[in-house]
């Protein structure tokens, strides 16, 4: 497994329940600060096999932005039952929601 995918995969396993953070965060704090695509691709093909909580990765722009229409309502209700608030339109405040992990990670 590359250096990056197995930070981007330590990074989800720490995104504490009721909380959130970007595709881009996630990148960043991974080493590629472009990667946000490469965020989607190990939340796409990794989720079940380490159990991440990829419920709670958004848009950069605080959006909930699964297409499809079942997922999406199990994010919402995922995202729901742990306190996280979804306003009109699938955003959520990451003012309010956002997690920030410490440089040491």
């Amino acid at each position: 497994m590359k250096p990056f995918t197995e930070k981007a995969i330590q990074i989800i396993k720490s995104i504490p329940e009721g909380r959130v953070m970007t595709y881009g965060q996630i990148a960043f704090a991974a080493g590629s600060p472009r990667g946000a695509r490469q965020v989607v691709r190990v939340l796409h093909t990794m989720s079940r096999k380490y159990s991440l909580p990829w419920h709670r990765v958004i848009s950069s722009k605080g959006e909930l932005s699964i297409k499809d229409q079942d997922v999406l309502e199990q994010q919402k209700k995922a995202l729901s039952i742990e306190g996280v608030e979804i306003e009109t339109g699938n955003k959520i405040s990451l003012q309010k929601f956002q997690h920030h992990i410490h440089e040491e990670m």
